[in-house]
């Protein structure tokens, strides 16, 4: 929260600088807990081939209280020289939500597919994984159309490299939802979908066995595992969904397309914001497979992942 951004200035890369007597040029500090953007600071400064001056900066949007689950974001600010000193925001001298766009050509870059149907022969760009993978865990070819990910004794509670596939979440409020066919031998087999900040701080939205199928939502806090819901299932293809308004989580599950029957609603989402959880990146929705530290030869087989913003400014 304290974060600032201070400048100095030489004649020479070498020195000697002069410090500005107004830094901190940028700060949110002293604008409360409930501003809507804090934390300003990691900046840069970039110019427009037109002649203009931007700050490209970190920071993060509280809601729900002092909590962030989209970790530091990216913000730019306008900058004025004077006096050989930039000015950032002029007139205000605070980070807004929105500015005039810089005077260049617009340059759209592609957006992600909401639905990936895993048909492509490699990964989507937005895809990533958790820590550096040392073996193939997962696969776009042993069956056509899926996203094949192996059951392995890594688990997303320890500070390994599991067989996670993830990605960002990007919007305040969302729906994420997959397909999933996958038979449990054991209670140690689980797939499915979580949502995670971290190796202590996750949900895990889980299809294993007991003396029958079933589809566990699981929270791990401090540590400390706890399973918040149960519900059996029929063997063999499921859906599963996560769904966020602010710190409101819910989960469901349905064993036909759009069926969905609730898990668990409304659970609190804080643990996955950095204030509770630590760190400084944002929470991550993946899908995910392990036998929990014993060998397996299993596997889960998924056949589409969709996500979807619904805030209604899209960010």
């Amino acid at each position: 929260h304290h974060h600032a951004v201070s400048v100095a200035r030489s004649a020479a890369i070498t020195g000697p600088y002069e410090g500005n007597r107004g830094n901190p040029i940028l700060t949110h500090r002293h604008l409360g807990l409930d501003y809507p953007i804090v934390g300003t600071g990691h900046a840069d400064l970039v110019d427009t081939p037109a002649g203009e001056w931007w700050m490209v900066l970190l920071a993060m949007r509280p809601y729900g209280g002092y909590y962030y689950n989209l970790g530091r974001e990216t913000f730019l600010a306008p900058v004025r020289w004077e006096d050989g000193w930039p000015i950032v925001s002029p007139g205000t001298g605070r980070v807004e939500l929105t500015y005039p766009a810089p005077a260049l050509p617009e340059q759209r870059w592609p957006v992600p597919a909401a639905r990936d149907e895993f048909d492509r022969p490699t990964l989507a760009p937005h895809w990533f994984f958790l820590r550096t993978p040392r073996v193939d865990f997962w696969s776009l070819h042993d069956r056509s159309g899926y996203l094949r990910l192996q059951l392995r004794p890594e688990r997303l509670s320890e500070r390994v490299n599991p067989s996670f596939v993830g990605r960002r979440q990007q919007h305040i409020h969302f729906s994420a939802q997959t397909a999933l066919e996958f038979s449990p031998q054991t209670e140690n087999e689980w797939a499915g979908l979580v949502m995670v900040q971290n190796d202590n701080f996750h949900f895990c939205l889980v299809v294993t066995c007991t003396d029958q199928p079933v589809v566990r939502l699981i929270k791990r806090a401090f540590g400390v595992e706890e399973i918040l819901a149960e519900q059996p299932l029929v063997a063999g293809r499921c859906y599963l969904k996560v769904e966020a308004h602010e710190q409101a989580y819910s989960f469901y599950v349905a064993t036909e397309p759009d069926k969905w029957q609730p898990m668990l609603e409304g659970v609190d989402g804080r643990i996955l914001s950095t204030p509770i959880a630590g760190g400084f990146v944002g929470a991550v929705i993946a899908l995910y497979a392990s036998s929990n530290g014993q060998a397996s030869t299993n596997y889960a087989d998924f056949d589409w992942f969709e996500y979807t913003g619904l805030d209604e400014s899209g960010g």
